[in-house]
This record gives C-alpha cells, sequence and structure tokens, in this order.
C-alpha cells in the first residue's frame, strides 16, 4: 500500500480531538471536519480546540480545516468518522462526495438510530462501500488520558489486514500502542456494548452500592456481551482480549467516562432529560441502549443488564426497584 495517503478525521468533539491529535504524530497534514466556524476560527488562533481537550496544542499547519464536510472528504484517501452516531445520519446527508475508493474507518461507539445498524454495516450498506475498505478504531482508550499523553491502547479491525497494520501505523506513537483484528461486527459492537454497561456501572454506584457488587457486575456484563455478540455475528473470538473486555472495564470504572457519569446523575434522582442537560458531552449508551434493545428483540439473548438499563431510559422505571431485582439475576 502506498504510504503516503491523506488521512481526515470528521468530528469536533474530544474524541476526534484525540484522533487527530495521533495522527499528527505521524502526518505533515490532516484534514479536520467540524460544524463549528467558532470552533475552527479558535484553533486556528490559538492552536486548541476551545470546547474539548483544550491542553492539547496542534500546530495548525498541520491542519487543514473545515466545515464543509465536502470539502474534507474529498481530498482525503482514509475518513475516520468520530461524529456521535445520533448525528451521523443527518450530517451525512450534507455529503456530495463519493466514498467509494476510499478507507473508511468508524471510530463511533453507536448504532444509527435512523438504520439499527452498527456505523461500519450502515457504510456498506447505505454507501455501496467494500467490507474491505470499512474498519473500526476502538479502545480500551479515553480521549482525555491520549491528551495526557499516557500510555494508551488501540485496536484497529479490518477484514483487510493490510488497510488495519497502515492505518495503525498511522495512529502508533511512544503513548499509543495499536493491535490489529478481522473482527470489525465484533468490536464495534463491542463499543457500542460497553456503554451499556457502563451507565449500569454509573447507576450502581450513584445508588450506593459498592466495588463487590460492581465486580460482579462486570463479570456479568462481559458474558452478557459475548452472549449478545455471538448472536449477531458468530465467529471465534477471545471475549477476553482488550477490544472487548478491557474497553467494557476502562469504560466501566474511568473517572472520565461520561456514560458512568450518566448512569451516576441516574442513580442519584436525576432524571433522564436533566442528566443529559446537566453533561455538557454526549453519552452514546443512551442512544445505544435502545437500539441494542430493538436489536436484541429480534435475536434472544439473555440480557439482563441491558434490559434493566432500557427499563430505566425508556420506561422510566424507578432505578433503585430495577437495580434490586437486576441483583438477583446476577451470579
Amino acid at each position: 500500500m502506498e504510504n503516503n495517503k491523506k488521512f481526515a478525521v470528521i468530528g469536533g468533539g474530544s474524541w476526534a480531538t484525540a484522533i487527530v491529535k495521533m495522527l499528527c504524530e505521524n502526518l505533515d497534514q490532516v484534514g479536520w471536519y467540524m460544524r463549528s466556524v467558532y470552533a475552527i476560527e479558535h484553533i486556528k488562533r490559538n492552536d486548541h480546540n476551545p470546547s474539548y481537550l483544550s491542553s492539547v496544542e496542534f500546530d495548525v499547519n498541520q491542519l487543514k480545516l473545515s466545515n464543509d464536510i465536502n470539502e474534507i472528504v474529498a481530498e482525503a484517501d482514509v475518513c475516520i468518522f468520530a461524529i456521535p452516531s445520533a448525528f451521523l445520519y443527518t450530517e451525512l446527508e450534507n455529503l456530495t462526495v463519493d466514498l467509494k475508493g476510499k478507507i473508511i474507518f468508524s471510530a463511533i461507539k453507536g448504532i444509527v438510530p435512523e438504520t439499527g445498524l452498527i456505523v461500519g454495516e450502515h457504510f456498506h450498506e447505505h454507501y455501496d462501500i467494500p467490507l474491505e475498505d470499512i474498519g473500526v478504531l476502538t479502545g480500551p482508550c479515553h480521549a482525555e488520558e491520549v491528551a495526557l499523553e499516557r500510555l494508551s491502547y488501540l485496536t484497529i479491525a479490518c477484514a483487510d489486514e493490510e488497510k488495519a497494520d497502515y492505518v495503525a501505523s498511522k495512529l502508533s506513537s511512544d503513548y499509543i500502542n495499536c493491535k490489529t483484528t478481522d473482527d470489525i461486527i465484533g468490536t464495534e459492537y463491542a463499543a457500542v456494548l460497553k456503554n451499556i454497561y457502563a451507565i449500569a456501572a454509573g447507576i450502581a454506584h450513584g445508588l450506593g452500592y459498592g466495588d463487590n457488587f460492581q465486580s460482579v457486575l462486570m463479570s456479568n456484563s462481559i458474558r452478557e456481551m459475548k452472549r449478545f455478540i455471538k448472536k449477531v455475528h458468530k465467529m471465534k473470538r477471545n471475549i477476553n482480549d482488550s477490544a472487548y473486555l478491557g474497553d467494557l472495564l476502562v469504560t466501566g470504572y474511568s473517572v472520565f467516562s461520561r456514560n458512568r457519569l450518566f448512569g451516576n446523575m441516574l442513580g442519584k434522582g436525576y432524571t433522564v432529560r436533566s442528566a443529559q442537560l446537566e453533561m455538557s458531552m454526549i453519552a452514546e449508551g443512551y442512544y445505544a441502549t435502545n437500539s441494542a434493545y430493538k436489536i436484541n428483540s429480534e435475536k434472544g439473548a439473555r440480557t439482563p443488564i441491558l434490559d434493566a438499563v432500557y427499563s430505566i431510559l425508556y420506561d422510566n422505571k424507578n432505578p433503585k426497584k430495577v437495580f434490586k431485582k437486576l441483583a438477583d439475576k446476577l451470579d
């Protein structure tokens, strides 16, 4: 594969900002689309994103910034999408540039609500992108620790091993360790589900459950994840690998986890709406819960934790009563 492909990141949030930082370690120029003209102008003047990971300083000469998604995508060979899944469908409606022939990577940890598909499947089915040109970028990795340049790990999934290795080489650095896999669907569903289980961990913490319960909750979560993923895409995989268990643990336990924070607020008595308004960032697990619950209503995996979170978020059930019943189902 040619070593001079142009990269672009689509999105303006913390994870998009972290990915741009990683790419800038290895590339002379990175295309960066974000909707906010204010954010773009701020970066050009002050060398940092005003709203997300503001401690990260960029050399603006390395960045091609634009609020025109078509301008950025047109010039890129590799596009990494890092837009919240709830907004991806609407954002892509503005796209007139043909994506075929480009390498598309999803750094989105969610399901597209309008289609009920994980992002890779959405690009394949609705934009006719060949599966070998689609990849997934997952953790275990929090954007905040990338900003601090703490040693972090990424999993790069793609059916084409050469493309996975190539993208991994552009994200790797002294503080970013990348591994590759061909389990695109499994790693992407794991990235979706771990946010739901992080909400559960947050609710439990907010309700006053201790470390003993949390350990049982996480143990049951990884087994539930295995059952769910096996139903949607059966292949040989080790659920204890970092892309699955590792990503679950960091999202379930980290102080940087917005999904855990969201759940914690619910456990402390916030309504769903008030918790969302209080947070400055999107909790992907909220949207993922509804989509995953609908998918599982057809697949039929045993998912007591997913069901419990769904009943709190979408059926307005009392978290304390729901978790008292859930505790009896865990082992």
